[in-house]
């Protein structure tokens, strides 16, 4: 294992994901409220960012099939992912250019970056079998994770920083600022990128021919991954379950800091308190992962999801600053636990000799299914001229999902699997 390859391909994750926190979870969605939405009605801003997300998440799930075929078939991951890389971080310098009222710029450049931004990680993912060895793939996949959060976090902090005390930086007032801040994303993407770029080699190798488009072998690989998920029933109930509840899950991240917004928080306690939840993420990880040992995965799954629908009503009932950073600590604590089991769950479910197909699968149902919660919180909105309904209405993704749960038996799972091996006549 080639170290240097190994702290390289983590970087990548440390560049992208000022992204995540910056422009999808924390500083974007108060200057499209604030600036880009300024002239139109308070409730459509929440609507139109909501459907903003939606129409980047649907893009995303209907080219992540397409791009995993090219990942797999093609020699030129490392092309494919600059290209995407380059397509984010243009299109976060661009939004430095957004105005008053330009909010429909504002939601063109936030689904090309978010289009650029989920396409990289594709490739960025695809990369991860070649620079690690089998025993450590797990060990590196979840220090990248790490450097994401850490990275994404120092980001928003610099940015918060910046927009609190514009003065510190030679800018004139907030706004300029926060302009600003949407440069310092694509400048920190693009440079934290050239480890990767520079010193991940890409493995070039003899592949089977390919019979038909990249679109079409894209989807055929699909609906063939579904049709034998349907062999493993407490499997695909799982699967299931958790495309309801990490609708829930992403619709929090992607919709609390304009949801905030629009109930009257200050546009700097709701950045920093987004800051908390990045940096509360990253010991409550480990803890959850503590806690599966002691009470169960299923237990402890299911208690961060009670602790979301807790979160949905508090959230409904929200007027201070001071509820939203205990809310955000409340996030913090559930979300990458959550998130970890829910992947350990399936992978515990799923036969060995299957697991890049079945994760395969798994990713791209994961942005189908996240498709659907900012749809909702908006259409609620907009019907009812309230959010606070909008995201009242997002419970119902959670109590379902912890429904179909609870009718998940994750040891048959397992047995499904081993009977699956031994059919295949696959030695355990």
């Amino acid at each position: 294992m080639n170290k240097k390859e190994v702290r390289s391909w983590m970087m990548y994750d440390w560049a992208n994901s000022a992204f995540a926190t910056t422009m999808m979870a924390a500083v974007l969605p108060v200057f499209y409220y604030d600036v880009a939405a300024k002239n139109i009605d308070k409730s459509l801003a929440s609507s139109y960012w909501g459907y903003s997300q939606s129409i980047a998440v649907l893009i995303v799930a209907i080219l992540a099939p397409v791009l995993g075929a090219i990942a797999d078939y093609s020699n030129s991951k490392k092309m494919f992912l600059r290209f995407f890389a380059y397509m984010g971080i243009l299109a976060s310098i661009l939004m430095a250019f957004v105005g008053e009222g330009g909010y429909l710029l504002a939601s063109l450049l936030l689904i090309l970056g978010t289009i650029g931004f989920s396409g990289s990680n594709v490739f960025y993912d695809a990369f991860l079998p070649e620079i690690a060895k089998d025993g450590e793939i797990d060990r590196i996949s979840a220090r990248g994770y790490a450097f994401g959060y850490i990275g994404g976090g120092i980001l928003l902090l610099i940015n918060l920083m910046m927009i609190l005390h514009p003065s510190w930086f030679l800018l004139p007032n907030t706004l300029v600022a926060t302009q600003v801040s949407f440069v310092t994303v694509g400048i920190w993407w693009f440079l934290f990128s050239i480890p990767m770029f520079k010193n991940v080699n890409e493995q070039k190798r003899i592949h089977s021919k390919l019979t038909g488009s990249y679109l079409s072998v894209g989807f055929k690989r699909v609906g063939v991954t579904f049709k034998e998920i349907n062999q493993y029933k407490h499997l695909l109930i799982f699967l299931f379950a958790f495309w309801l509840y990490n609708d829930g899950i992403s619709t929090i991240i992607k919709m609390a800091t304009i949801y905030g917004r629009d109930i009257g928080i200050n546009a700097n306690d709701l950045i920093a308190a987004i800051l908390i939840t990045q940096f509360v993420g990253i010991p409550c990880a480990f803890f959850f992962g503590w806690l599966a040992k002691k009470i169960t995965p299923k237990k402890a799954l299911l208690l961060a999801l009670w602790i979301y629908v807790v979160i949905v009503f508090l959230g409904y009932f929200m007027t201070t600053a001071l509820h939203f950073y205990i809310l955000a600590f409340m996030v913090g604590f559930v979300q990458g636990g959550a998130q970890a089991l829910s992947r350990s769950i399936f992978g515990s479910m799923v036969p060995e000799h299957r697991h890049a197909e079945f994760y395969g699968f798994y990713g791209i149902s994961a942005k189908f299914s996240a498709i659907f919660g900012p749809f909702l919180f908006a259409l609620v909105g907009q019907l009812t001229g309230s959010s606070r309904l909008g995201i009242f209405s997002i419970v119902l993704f959670f109590i379902g999902g912890i429904y179909l749960l609870h009718k998940v038996n994750i040891d048959k799972g397992k047995e499904e699997a081993k009977k699956a091996m031994v059919q295949d006549g696959i030695q355990m």
